[in-house]
């Protein structure tokens, strides 16, 4: 069976309205955005979890439980968000991986919702019991956290499968029979404890951020300052030494071992826990885990482009439709409303965190503010004003 006839085939014939290696850079940046929640998401309950069970006889335990569920319950909502641009991006260059990833594990994509919300929801229910101190807290936290990995491993098989194409015959009709049942699930497992195990270095570098911003507050005892960034350090240097030992292992089994890319992100892991054993400064700290988590979802890309091109499918060979209004429309709603509004809300929240009390604005946040509303109202206006005029265009 030609399997490159097959998916060039199932691309779609309408083809793509924008240069496909725009959504390609698109991709790589919003899942490196992505899996940064997902991540920081993951530590921060391991962390509240571990708070909840150490507050009785530690009162730093105590506080740092409570603020890390507040970061856990906000770094999902980032990456349920964050989490449809890079799944729209695969959707548009790599339709066809899709498509048969739904086939194999239609029910499993269909499950994935809804365990996702149950995940989410107890979440908020362990706040709510830890909050009243209720019995049953513990227990309620474990199980938002088990259903929030699993929903990521799901996650992780739908990825893995839509680029194992030698297979898709065999998973979808073993031994001849065709199997339409949607159950199938297949993971990397090394590829797997990698990525789990980057949550521990990400959450680690996060407790020392959190360190080093509220050492500005006077409400925040030096010994609870200490406190957070010990425990920062020790997760940081402890995570990478293992999500490095992992890295090498998922890489000698792809046989790249000493591919360009992966020496790069060996050197920055390198980087970060020489970092972290110094003490350095933690908001640098941050710069290159930024870069290094942009050179792990690169790598993940050039995975799926060197086992695509096998059989011939490469993307920027995609028919290309060229849609000026649409591109014009996703460019100004990113760079305007996006970055603007964005912009506002980092700052905002920026200063009103590290001031004690009531904070009152001052005139940076306050012009920023004014031109989010504003920018949002013009956005607005022409979104709906372009669509009416279609639509009379069109069909009237």
């Amino acid at each position: 069976m030609d399997m490159g006839l097959i998916l060039n085939t199932l691309r779609d014939p309408a083809g793509v309205p924008f240069y496909p290696i725009v959504f390609q850079a698109l991709y790589i940046l919003t899942w490196a955005l992505h899996i940064a929640f997902v991540l920081l998401t993951l530590g921060g309950m391991v962390v509240s979890i571990v708070g909840h069970m150490k507050k009785s006889i530690d009162d730093n335990w105590k506080l740092l439980e409570s603020h890390m569920i507040q970061v856990s319950k906000i770094s999902v909502s980032m990456l349920i968000v964050l989490g449809v641009a890079p799944l729209l991006f695969t959707q548009v260059i790599y339709d066809p991986n899709w498509y048969v990833t739904n086939t194999l594990s239609g029910l499993w994509v269909v499950g994935f919702i809804y365990i996702m919300l149950a995940g989410y929801s107890m979440l908020y229910w362990f706040y709510y019991a830890n909050k009243n101190n209720s019995s049953i807290a513990g227990v309620v936290g474990i199980v938002s956290l088990l259903l929030l990995v699993f929903a990521g491993v799901l996650m992780h098989a739908f990825a893995h499968e839509s680029i194992q194409v030698d297979q898709w015959m065999n998973w979808y009709a073993p031994n001849g029979i065709i199997d339409n049942s949607g159950t199938n699930l297949h993971i990397d497992v090394v590829r797997l404890a990698f990525m789990v195990s980057l949550s521990a270095p990400v959450v680690g570098i996060f407790l020392l951020n959190y360190a080093d911003y509220f050492s500005k507050r006077d409400d925040y005892s030096v010994d609870y300052i200490a406190f957070a960034r010990n425990l920062g350090k020790k997760i940081t240097i402890g995570g990478l030494l293992v999500s490095a030992v992992l890295f090498v292992l998922w890489t000698f089994t792809l046989n790249m071992l000493f591919n360009p890319l992966v020496i790069a992100i060996v050197v920055f892991v390198l980087l970060l826990l020489a970092m972290a054993i110094k003490g350095s400064n933690s908001y640098v700290m941050t710069l290159v885990l930024v870069v290094a988590a942009l050179l792990i979802s690169t790598l993940r890309e050039v995975i799926r482009m060197n086992i695509m091109s096998k059989y011939g499918y490469t993307i920027y060979e995609y028919p290309m439709n060229i849609d000026w209004p649409s591109v014009i429309m996703f460019l100004a709603t990113f760079v305007g409303v996006g970055f603007t509004a964005v912009g506002f809300m980092l700052t905002l929240s920026w200063r009103a965190g590290r001031t004690k009390g009531v904070y009152t604005a001052d005139g940076t946040v306050t012009k920023l503010a004014n031109a989010t509303v504003t920018i949002t109202v013009l956005w607005v206006a022409i979104f709906l004003g372009w669509g009416i005029i279609a639509v009379f265009k069109n069909f009237l």
